[in-house]
């Protein structure tokens, strides 16, 4: 079973699962536990190979579907039958995944600087990493990507803490979860077509040039999503600009609670 630490809130019903994306570790989230812990049980994750997370023994295994059962493995073992999902990049496509096979086990999805579609920018930046994966060093590719993804300078502490964590990984582990890259083109076709009716709220940074332009066209056919976007703010939405993160989206969790769809927030 993958890596998990819980904060209990005895006056708490809901829970909050957070997902952290590739390369990143649980430790992403640390400004987000003091502003939910308050009204929420949170669920933290370390996802395989990750954090405290060993790999897996069984390099097959590593798909979208394979991992995402990691995460409901931890959920069982806790036996959470419902909960709130907040991810950030990959993250948000784990919880994607898990919604389409498990849609009653999610009370709403927040995703910050989600992905729904590859540009032709992010095409060949994953193309050029699967070219040089295997003569590269992988700090080399990351430190690469990360820029590319956070160019500018406010987004450094974004780029610095996820290289930081990345430095955890083993040139192997990083192969393992590269190679899923070449499964993301048909799931992402997938998600933009299915409406799953789930509440999502969308939180992007007005800076996320990969990502962005995507999330702003394909959302308006999705009944139940709405976005918003932060500004001055590139890809890691909740390190970069974390008060206004946790504002908007704890506004979106007590009004889906309540059973109100708030029009904007």
């Amino acid at each position: 079973m993958i890596s998990y630490s819980i904060y209990r809130n005895e006056k708490a019903k809901k829970w909050v699962t957070f997902v952290h994306g590739a390369g990143g570790s649980s430790s992403i989230w640390f400004r987000q536990i003091r502003a939910f812990k308050n009204e929420f049980n949170i669920l933290l994750l370390d996802l395989r190979g990750h954090g405290n997370s060993k790999s897996s023994s069984n390099e097959k295994k590593y798909t979208f579907e394979a991992v995402t059962n990691d995460i409901l493995e931890v959920l069982k073992h806790l036996e959470i039958k419902k909960t709130h999902f907040i991810g950030i990049s990959l993250g948000t496509i784990l919880i994607r995944d898990l919604a389409e096979r498990n849609p009653e086990m999610v009370e709403s999805m927040v995703m910050g600087g989600a992905i729904l579609k590859l540009d032709t920018r992010s095409k060949v930046l994953m193309g050029l990493g699967r070219l040089f994966k295997s003569v590269v060093p992988y700090m080399i590719l990351y430190k690469l990507f990360a820029f590319i993804i956070m160019p500018k300078e406010n987004h450094k502490e974004s780029r610095l803490l996820f290289v930081k964590e990345a430095k955890k990984l083993y040139q192997k582990e990083f192969l393992r979860w590269f190679k899923l890259t070449s499964q993301l083109n048909p799931l992402l076709r997938f998600f933009r077509l299915n409406d799953l009716k789930i509440p999502t709220l969308y939180v992007m940074g007005e800076q996320d040039h990969l990502f962005l332009p995507s999330i702003k066209k394909i959302i308006s056919g999705h009944a139940c999503a709405q976005l918003h976007v932060i500004k001055n703010c590139g890809h890691v939405v909740n390190v970069e600009q974390p008060e206004e993160f946790n504002t908007h989206v704890l506004v979106f969790l007590r009004a889906h609670d309540n059973n109100i769809m708030p029009l904007t927030i």
